[in-house]
C-alpha cells in the first residue's frame, strides 16, 4: 500500500471515529454507576415451579383415576419430585399401570411394598422446568420494563448457561421501591367460586367471614369439602390494625390471569381507581357460563394466592370484560395493570443483590474519572515529548487518536460506559505508550548498530510487532475471558479494554509507521531522526 493510500486509510478512520463519537455526551451510553439508577440481582425460585408441576399432576391423576374407577386410599406429593398413590387395591393394578405407561412418561414409576406406587419426575424433565421457568421470567421482566418506560435497561442471565439469576439495571429510576415491587411481584390472577357453608346465604357469609382458621372449620363441621380450600384476605379494622380473613374458595381457578388479554387502570361509579380488564375468546365465554349459573353467589379475586375482594354475581357478564376491585391507589391500579398486561411471573423472585446509584454520584464519578484520565494522559505524553523528543510528538498523536478511535467504536457498538470502563480507559492509554516506547528502543539500538535511518525505522517497528502483538493478545483473551464470566461493572472494564487494546495496536504499528514514513520521504540521507 502506498503511502498516500495508508494516509487516506487513516484519515476516514478518524473521520469515522469522530463521526460516530460526537457529542459525546449525546452517543456515548452512561453505565448505572454514571448515571444513577438501580441494579438488583435476582434468584428465581426454580423449586416453586417444581411443585407448581407436582400440583398439576396430583389433581390430573385424581381426575383419571376417579375416570377409571380406580379405588385408593391417598394421594400425595412425597417429596419436591416424587408422588405417592398409596393403597391402591389389587382390583386397580393392571389399570393403573396401563394409565400410568400411556399418560405419564415423564416420570418413572416403581411399586414400595403390595399398594403402594411411586411416581419420580425424571431429571431432565426437571432441568427443563427449571430452563424454562428461568426464559419466563426473564421474558416476564423484560416486558414489564419495557411497559413501565426505563429507558436504555440492562436485562440478562447472570453467569453460565443454566444459572437461575438474572441481572437488572435500570438507569435514571427515581423510586427504586416501586420498581422492585412491580418487577418481583408474580401477579397471579385467578377468580374461584366461595364455598357456602351449610345454611348460609352469600350476603350472610359476608357478614360473618371468620378470622381464624378453626371458626371457619367450625362452620363445615370441622371438614371443607374435597373440592374446597381456605385463602386468607388482609384488611384494614376500624382502629387502623390488619386482620387476617379466611375464605373457603374451590381449589378449581375459574378463570386466571393467564387469559387476560388486557388490562387498564379505570374508575369506578365513584371515581375511585380500580384495574379493568379484558378476556380473551374463549375466556369469555367460560365467564358468561360462570356468571350465568352461579348468580347470587360470591366470586373471589385472588391475587398471588391472597383474596383481594369477593363481589357478590349480580347479573350475568357477557363479552369477557369486567373490573378488579381492592382499594388501590391510582399508583398501585398503574402498576397491577401493567403486570397483568405483562404477565404473571412463573416463580417467585429473591433479591440477592441491591444497589442504588443516585445522579449526583454518578456525575461526581463522571468528573473525577475524566480528571484522572486526563491528568494521567497529560504526565505521559509529556514524558514522551521530554524523552524521545520530536519523535515523542509522534506517540503523542498516536495516543489522542487511539482515545478517539475507542470512543468512536463504543458509540458504534452501543457499548455502555461505566466507572470501571474509564479505568480501562486509562489502561489503554498506557498500554499504547508501552507500544511506542518499545518501538522508539528497537529504532534507538538499530541506530547504535550503525544502521541507516530508513533501515533503522523499518527493523525497530518489525523486531517490535512480534512482543507488542504478543502482550496485546494475551491480555485481550483475558478481557474476553472476563466479559464472558463477569457482571455490570467487570463487563464494563472488559469491553473499553478490549476495544482499546485493538485501538491501541492500530495506532502503535500502523499510524505511527506511516507518520515515521511521512517524515523519512521527506528526509536525505544521512539526516538524523530526533529520537
Amino acid at each position: 500500500m502506498t503511502l498516500r493510500w495508508k494516509g487516506l486509510l487513516i484519515l476516514a478512520v478518524i473521520g469515522f471515529a469522530i463521526y460516530q463519537a460526537y457529542p459525546p455526551w449525546e452517543k456515548l451510553k452512561l453505565g448505572l454507576d454514571l448515571r444513577g439508577g438501580i441494579h438488583l440481582v435476582m434468584q428465581v425460585r426454580t423449586d416453586d415451579a417444581v411443585k407448581s408441576e407436582i400440583d398439576q399432576v396430583v389433581e390430573r391423576l385424581v381426575a383419571d383415576l376417579q375416570t377409571e374407577n380406580i379405588p385408593y386410599r391417598e394421594i400425595a406429593r412425597l417429596s419436591l419430585t416424587r408422588v405417592g398413590i398409596l393403597g391402591v387395591e389389587a382390583s386397580g393394578e393392571d389399570p393403573l399401570r396401563t394409565l400410568l405407561g400411556s399418560g405419564y412418561s415423564e416420570w418413572s414409576i416403581d411399586r414400595s411394598g403390595d399398594q403402594d406406587w411411586h411416581l419420580d419426575l425424571l431429571p431432565g424433565t426437571v432441568l427443563d422446568i427449571r430452563e424454562l421457568t428461568v426464559l419466563q421470567a426473564l421474558e416476564t421482566i423484560r416486558k414489564r420494563v419495557d411497559q413501565f418506560g426505563v429507558a436504555e435497561p440492562l436485562i440478562q442471565r447472570q453467569g453460565l448457561a443454566g444459572g437461575e439469576r438474572i441481572l437488572v439495571q435500570l438507569p435514571g429510576v427515581e423510586d427504586p421501591e416501586r420498581v422492585k415491587d412491580v418487577f418481583i411481584t408474580p401477579a397471579f390472577l385467578e377468580w374461584k367460586l366461595v364455598t357456602m357453608p351449610p345454611d348460609y346465604t352469600p350476603e350472610d357469609f359476608r357478614q360473618i367471614v371468620p378470622d381464624s382458621r378453626d371458626l371457619l372449620l367450625g362452620l363445615f363441621g370441622g371438614v371443607l369439602p374435597e373440592d374446597t380450600e381456605i385463602y386468607t384476605q388482609e384488611v384494614d379494622t376500624a382502629d387502623g390494625q390488619k386482620s387476617t380473613l379466611y375464605w373457603p374458595l374451590k381449589k378449581a381457578s375459574a378463570v386466571t390471569g393467564r387469559d387476560m388479554k388486557n388490562s387498564r387502570r379505570d374508575q369506578d361509579q365513584f371515581g375511585g381507581p380500580v384495574v379493568g380488564f379484558t378476556l380473551t375468546a374463549d375466556a369469555g365465554k367460560r365467564f358468561e357460563k360462570l356468571t350465568r349459573e352461579n348468580r347470587g353467589q360470591l366470586l373471589a379475586i385472588l391475587l398471588d394466592r391472597k383474596v383481594i375482594s369477593a363481589p357478590r354475581i349480580n347479573s350475568v357478564i357477557p363479552g369477557g370484560q369486567g373490573i378488579i376491585e381492592g382499594g388501590f391507589t391510582v399508583e398501585s391500579a398503574e402498576d397491577l395493570s401493567l403486570q397483568l398486561r405483562s404477565g404473571a411471573l412463573p416463580a417467585a423472585i429473591e433479591i440477592l443483590e441491591e444497589r442504588t446509584v443516585g445522579p449526583s454520584l454518578g456525575r461526581d464519578s463522571i468528573r473525577q474519572g475524566v480528571r484522572a484520565s486526563v491528568f494521567g494522559m497529560f504526565l505521559v505524553l509529556l514524558f514522551m515529548v521530554t524523552y524521545y523528543r520530536i519523535s515523542g510528538l509522534n506517540a503523542v498523536i498516536a495516543l489522542l487518536l487511539n482515545i478517539v478511535l475507542l470512543l468512536g467504536a463504543m458509540a458504534y457498538m452501543g457499548a455502555t460506559l461505566t466507572l470501571p470502563g474509564i479505568a480501562g480507559i486509562a489502561l489503554t492509554i498506557g498500554m499504547a505508550v508501552d507500544a511506542n516506547v518499545l518501538v522508539f528502543e528497537r529504532i534507538r539500538e538499530e541506530r547504535r548498530l550503525g544502521r541507516t535511518l530508513r533501515s533503522s525505522v523499518s527493523g525497530g517497528f518489525s523486531k517490535a510487532m512480534v512482543t507488542i502483538v504478543d502482550a496485546n493478545v494475551t491480555t485481550w483473551i483475558a478481557a474476553l475471558f472476563l466479559y464472558g464470566y463477569g457482571t455490570g461493572p467487570v463487563r464494563g472494564f472488559a469491553i473499553t479494554l478490549m476495544i482499546g487494546i485493538l485501538a491501541s495496536m492500530f495506532t502503535a504499528l500502523f499510524v505511527s509507521r506511516t507518520l515515521f514514513d511521512f517524515v523519512l520521504a521527506r528526509k536525505k540521507v544521512g539526516d538524523r531522526l530526533s529520537i
